[in-house]
């Protein structure tokens, strides 16, 4: 069994971002890459991402804003400054952090960021352009997740690949980017969701298995075929009367057993989680350096 680490290559994703930020565009009298990010509400969890990514821009050389709301914060109000954002010529691209308050419109938000400023890779404009395999912003995760099987040379092409979860951040995504004619894709893709019948047996011929399911340590190790890669996507905190935080963090898959019969697996922290950060801050980089032409 070997480990994909995401701190490993996220860590090294970032160095070369913060390389290319200096000598690239600050010696070069270019203006530093801003991300921002507009946060509603007080969900710890979405707290924790937005400290994050504020910390890692502090890593690379970006300039980062967080744009901090009520929870009572009105739909109008929440696009009004959507549209701030979109007409701010100092910020390269935003996030409006997930989720939001039952009496708001994901969709209506997300439909109202400017796609050049779309570094989440949420508008339908981006997620039709990565469709028809037309250059893009990714959504974070789904990036991620390509971005470590290529850094690990994890074949895809021919593959029997299986995603559980369907959602459109995560699951629906990254089955697109794997069965499309590409670097890492070419694979055989099955997408599982809630109803998906005979599930155990679906994932038992996966040779690489990607679990989104959002349910803790879901998958067991008769459901895991011999040898496959095995990327688990969820995060969930288990109190602790052992950590000094009052918790520890597991994913969907149940690590210990499944691990054993793996060729590789994403560890839950310390797989996923650092990959998504750093897509967002390669997004950022190339809103900045204007890579894309909507």
């Amino acid at each position: 069994m070997n480990l994909l680490d995401g701190k490993l290559v996220s860590d090294r994703i970032k160095a070369e971002i913060a390389a290319e930020v200096k000598t690239k565009m600050l010696d070069a009298g270019k203006e530093t890459p801003h991300l921002a990010a507009i946060l509603v509400g007080e969900d710890p969890a979405s707290q924790t991402y937005v400290a994050s990514k504020e910390k890692d821009c502090m890593e690379v050389g970006f300039i980062s804003s967080v744009y901090r709301y009520p929870a009572n914060i009105s739909q109008e109000k929440l696009l009004e400054a959507i549209r701030f954002l979109n007409n701010d010529n100092d910020i390269d691209g935003f996030i409006v952090q997930l989720p939001l308050p039952g009496h708001i419109d994901k969709n209506k938000i997300i439909e109202c960021i400017d796609p050049a400023k779309d570094v989440d890779g949420f508008h339908p404009v981006n997620v039709g352009r990565m469709v028809l395999n037309i250059p893009s912003y990714i959504p974070a995760t789904p990036f991620g997740i390509i971005t470590l099987l290529e850094h690990y040379k994890i074949e895809t092409e021919g593959k029997h690949c299986v995603v559980l979860g369907r959602s459109n951040i995560v699951g629906t995504p990254v089955s697109i980017l794997l069965s499309r004619k590409s670097k890492t894709g070419n694979a055989t893709v099955t997408l599982c969701n809630s109803h998906t019948a005979d599930l155990q047996e679906i994932t038992a011929t996966a040779d690489i298995l990607i679990v989104a399911m959002g349910k803790k340590e879901f998958v067991t190790a008769d459901m895991v075929k011999s040898g496959a890669v095995v990327i688990d996507v969820g995060i969930h905190r288990v109190p602790s009367q052992e950590t000094k935080s009052g918790y520890t963090l597991t994913g969907d898959v149940k690590f210990n057993e499944v691990a054993k019969k793996c060729s590789y697996i994403s560890p839950v922290p310390g797989g996923i989680g650092p990959m998504t950060r750093v897509s967002l801050l390669l997004n950022t980089l190339k809103a900045a350096k204007k890579e894309f032409i909507f």
